[in-house]
C-alpha cells in the first residue's frame, strides 16, 4: 500500500461547494488536512436567490470531522473577495477548484441574451475571476494547482445547451493558457469533464446512473489533480462513476492539393481527396499550439518531397516554430546496416567479454556451435541508422550541438535472437521533446528488422541537450519507456567487474567515434579530465554481469532492458552491479566502486525465467532420461565420499526433437550430494552445462553410445569446465567414459 496523498498546511479554494461535486471536494480536502475554504452563492440551479446556508452545512461537516474550514458567500464574478477570505483566514492559496455552475437549457432558436450572458458570467468569467485572483499569489509562492471544470457538453455539444457547451469548452481554452503560462512558476491546471449524480444533472441523467453515478466518485480524481506530486498539467480528464480516462486531440495525415507553389487549389480536389483528407490511419496527437504547428511543417516537407517540390513549404507552414518542438515527427528513411561475425565479435570485446569467461567462445568464436551476438549488440545498427542517417540535420527548426548532447536513457527490447550475420533495415522516429529547464530531452524510437522485414528489436534513446530547455515544452512523456526504483532490500546478487584502461579505445570501434572517448583536449573541453567510457558499453558489460548471474548466460533468456545514465566512468574503474530478482525482472543497479557515484540507476532487464520454462515431473512427456537420473541418485547415495572428491555441479540439458523436455543438476558441490530436476538451487552456479538428445542420454548411460564420438559429433555439447566430467565414471557405467 502507498502512502495516502495528504494535503497538511494547503489552503484549498472549492466555489459552489454548497452540495453536489463541490460539497464532494471540499470534505475530501478536509478529510485529507487541507484548509478548505468552501464558497456557495447559496441560489437554485438557474442563478436565482441567494443563501448562506448551503455554505455553512458543509463546513460545519469539515468541522465536526475535525477539519478546518470557513465559508464565503460570494459570487464568483467577484473572485477577488473569495480569495480575500482564503488570505484573512489561513494567509495563502495552494489550490483552486472552479466548480460552480448553473444551467438555463433552451434549444437554440429560443435562447434569450440573458440566458447565454448568464450562464457565461458563472461558468467562465466567473473562474476567469477567482483564477485572475489567486494567480498572482501562487506565482509568488512558486506553486498551485488549479482545476477548471468543463463538460462533455462542451466537447460533443448537446442539444438545448449551446450557451453551456460554449462556457464550457471556453474554460479547457483557458485551463489550457494557465497551464502555459503558469508552468515556470511551479503552477498546474487542468480540467476535468464529471458525470455525477448532482441537482443539476438531476433529470438529465437516466435514474440507474443518477443513483450510482455519485459525486464522491469525482473527488480522488480532482484531489491527486491538485496534489503537489502530480505534474500533469493543460489536460482535460474524464470521470464517471469511479472511471477516470484522458481526452487529447488527434489530427489526421491530411493531403497537401496544392501541386506547386503557386498553383491554386480547386474545390473539386478537395471533394477528390475527401476520403483521405478524412483518414485517421497513422494519425497525429498534438498536444499543443507548436506541436501542431511542428507536425504540420513535417507533413508539408512529407507530401513536398513526395511531389518533388521545393521546401518552401516547410517554412511556410511551420510559422514560427523553432527550437527543439520542430523536432516532433521527424522520421528518418529506413537505412540498411550489414554485419558479420567479426562485428559481433568486436561487440563482445567491447563490453568485455573474455576468452577467461565461462562459456565465453559462444560470443567470441565464430565456429562456436552456440555462437550468438550479445542481445545488446541490437544498439549497434539502431545506432548506426540514427548516425548514419543524420538525424540532427533533418530537424528543420533546431540546430543542436553535439557537444551539449548527453546520453540520458536508454532502452531495448528483443524479440527474437539477432542473427550472426545479417543485412538488416531500422526504422528512426522522434516521439517526444521534452523541456527540462536546463536543457531539452529528445527521444526517438528505433525498429530493426531483418531481411524479411520481421521486427528483431526496438530501441528508445533519450538524449539530453544542455542548454536548450524553456521552451514551453511538456516535462514528462506518456511515450517514454519507464524506469523503475530497485527494491528497499539487500542485493541478491553482486558482482564486480573492472572495466579496461583501453576499454572505450575498443569500444569506440562499434561506431561511436566520438572523440570526448579517446581525445584527452576534446575531453577537456567537455569538461573531463580525461576520456570517458561509453555509457552504452558500461551498458553492456551490466547487461553481460545480469545474463552471467540470472540467465545462464544464455542471450535467448533476455528480453529488454531500460535505465538511466547518472555519472561518467572513467576507463579502468570499477563497475559494481547490485541485483534484485522479482518474478522474471531483474532491478539493478551499477556504482563506480573507486567514487561510490552511481552510474547507472533505475534499471531492469526482463528476462526469460528459467525456472518456469522447466518442465515438471508431472508433464505428460516420457523421457527415457529420467530413469537414467534415478539410478544416477541410488548410485550417489551408495558411494559415500564422491561429492567431497569432485565439489562441482552438473547441469543436464536434455532434448526431444531439440526442444528443452527437462533439466536435472546433479550436484556434487553441497553436503553428501544430490540428483533432482530443475536448474541449480539457491542461486548456484553449474560448473558444466551438458547439452543431449532423450534417446542419446539413455544410450550414453547404457553403453551404446561412446561418449568422446558424441562429443565430437555435435550430438553432446558440453559447456564450462570439460575436465571435471571425467569425475563422473562413478556414477555412470564403465562403458560410457566421458
Amino acid at each position: 500500500m502507498t502512502a495516502p496523498l495528504r494535503f497538511g498546511g494547503r489552503v484549498a479554494i472549492v466555489t459552489g461547494a454548497g452540495g453536489g461535486l463541490g460539497r464532494a471536494y471540499a470534505l475530501m480536502f478536509g478529510s485529507r488536512g487541507a484548509k478548505v475554504v468552501v464558497n456557495d452563492l447559496g441560489g437554485d440551479t438557474k442563478g436565482q436567490g441567494k443563501s448562506s446556508s448551503a455554505a455553512d452545512k458543509v463546513v460545519e461537516e469539515i468541522r465536526s470531522a475535525g477539519g478546518t474550514a470557513v465559508a464565503n458567500y460570494d459570487s464568483v464574478e467577484d473572485g477577488a473577495n473569495i480569495v480575500k477570505t482564503a488570505l484573512d483566514n489561513f494567509g495563502r492559496v495552494d489550490i483552486l477548484v472552479n466548480n460552480a455552475g448553473i444551467l438555463r437549457d433552451r434549444s437554440f432558436a429560443r435562447i434569450s441574451d440573458t440566458d447565454w450572458d448568464l450562464v457565461h458570467r458563472v461558468h467562465l468569467r466567473g473562474a476567469f475571476m477567482v483564477t485572475r485572483a489567486a494567480f498572482p499569489i501562487m506565482k509568488q509562492q512558486k506553486y498551485g494547482r488549479i482545476i477548471m471544470t468543463a463538460s462533455t457538453s462542451g466537447v460533443y455539444g448537446n442539444f438545448g445547451q449551446a450557451n453551456y457547451s460554449a462556457a464550457k469548452l471556453g474554460l479547457l481554452g483557458l485551463s489550457n493558457t494557465v497551464a502555459i503560462e503558469g508552468y515556470k512558476y511551479n503552477i498546474r491546471c487542468n480540467a476535468i469533464t464529471p458525470v455525477s449524480g448532482t441537482r443539476m444533472t438531476e433529470g438529465i441523467l437516466p435514474p440507474e446512473m443518477y443513483e450510482e453515478f455519485k459525486p464522491e466518485l469525482v473527488a480522488p480524481l480532482v484531489l491527486w489533480l491538485c496534489h503537489e506530486d502530480c505534474e500533469d498539467s493543460g489536460g482535460l480528464f474524464k470521470a464517471a462513476g469511479g472511471w477516470f480516462g484522458k481526452f487529447r486531440w488527434e489530427l489526421t495525415e491530411g493531403v497537401l492539393c496544392q501541386k506547386s507553389p503557386k498553383a491554386s487549389v480547386s474545390p473539386e480536389e478537395v471533394r477528390d481527396n475527401w476520403e483521405q483528407i478524412i483518414d485517421f490511419k497513422g494519425a497525429h496527437h498534438p498536444a499543443s499550439t507548436l506541436e501542431d504547428s511542428a507536425l504540420l511543417a513535417r507533413i508539408f516537407q512529407r507530401n513536398s518531397e513526395k511531389q518533388n517540390v521545393k521546401s518552401y513549404s516547410t517554412a511556410a507552414a511551420s510559422h514560427s516554430v523553432t527550437g527543439p518542438l520542430s523536432a516532433l515527427g521527424v522520421k528518418l528513411k529506413p537505412s540498411s546496416f550489414t554485419y558479420g561475425a567479426k562485428d559481433v565479435i568486436l561487440y563482445a570485446l567491447g563490453v568485455g567479454v573474455s576468452t577467461k569467461d565461462e562459456n565465453s567462445l559462444q560470443y567470441l568464436y565464430e565456429n562456436s556451435e552456440d555462437f550468438m551476438p550479445l542481445p545488446t549488440f541490437g544498439i549497434v545498427p539502431s545506432q548506426a541508422s540514427a548516425m548514419g542517417g543524420d538525424l540532427f540535420s533533418n530537424i528543420p527548426g533546431w540546430s543542436v550541438d553535439l557537444t551539449k548532447l548527453l546520453h540520458g536513457e536508454m532502452y531495448i527490447e528483443i524479440f527474437k535472437p539477432l542473427p550472426t550475420s545479417a543485412t538488416v533495415n531500422t526504422e528512426v522516429e522522434v516521439v517526444d521533446v521534452l523541456d527540462k529547464g536546463s536543457g531539452a530531452v529528445l527521444i526517438y524510437d528505433t525498429l530493426t528488422k531483418d531481411e524479411k522485414g520481421e521486427p528483431i528489436c526496438r530501441a528508445q534513446w533519450s538524449l539530453f541537450i544542455v542548454g536548450d530547455g524553456n521552451f514551453g515544452g511538456p516535462r514528462k512523456s506518456s511515450k517514454a519507456v519507464p524506469l523503475y526504483d530497485a527494491p528497499q532490500r539487500k542485493p541478491d546478487a553482486t558482482e564486480e567487474v573492472k572495466t579496461g584502461i583501453d576499454q572505450a579505445a575498443l569500444y569506440r570501434l562499434n561506431g561511436d567515434r566520438n572523440p570526448l572517448h579517446i581525445d584527452p583536449s576534446f575531453a577537456a573541453m567537455g569538461g573531463f579530465s580525461q576520456p570517458i567510457l561509453h555509457g552504452l558499453c558500461f551498458y553492456g558489460i551490466t547487461a553481460r554481469i545480469i545474463m552471467k548471474n540470472f540467465c545462464g548466460n544464455d542471450a535467448r533468456l533476455f528480453k529488454a532492458m531500460k535505465t538511466r545514465f547518472v555519472k561518467p566512468v572513467i576507463p579502468g574503474q570499477t563497475l559494481v552491479v547490485d541485483m534484485w530478482k522479482e518474478g522474471s525482472r531483474v532491478f539493478f543497479t551499477t556504482t563506480v566502486k573507486e567514487t561510490n557515484q552511481v552510474c547507472l540507476s533505475g534499471g531492469y532487464v526482463d528476462i526469460v525465467d528459467e525456472d518456469r520454462q522447466s518442465p515438471s515431473t508431472s508433464s505428460p512427456v516420457q523421457l527415457l532420461s529420467t530413469a537414467v537420473f534415478r539410478e544416477m541418485s541410488e548410485r550417489l547415495a551408495s558411494t559415500p565420499g564422491t561429492a567431497e572428491k569432485v565439489n562441482a555441479i552438473f547441469l543436464w540439458n536434455i532434448n526431444k526433437n531439440k526442444t528443452k523436455a527437462a533439466q536435472w543438476t546433479l550436484d556434487l558441490k553441497n553436503g553428501q550430494g544430490s540428483v533432482y530436476e530443475g536448474t541449480p538451487k539457491n542461486g548456484e552456479r553449474p560448473n558444466v552445462t551438458l547439452t543431449l538428445e532423450d534417446d542419446d542420454m539413455a544410450a550414453l548411460m547404457t553403453g551404446k553410445l561412446n561418449a568422446q564420438k558424441a562429443f565430437l559429433s555435435g550430438k553432446l555439447k558440453v559447456s564450462g569446465n570439460v575436465m571435471l566430467t571425467q569425475k563422473l565414471q562413478t556414477l555412470l557405467k564403465p562403458q560410457a567414459k566421458m
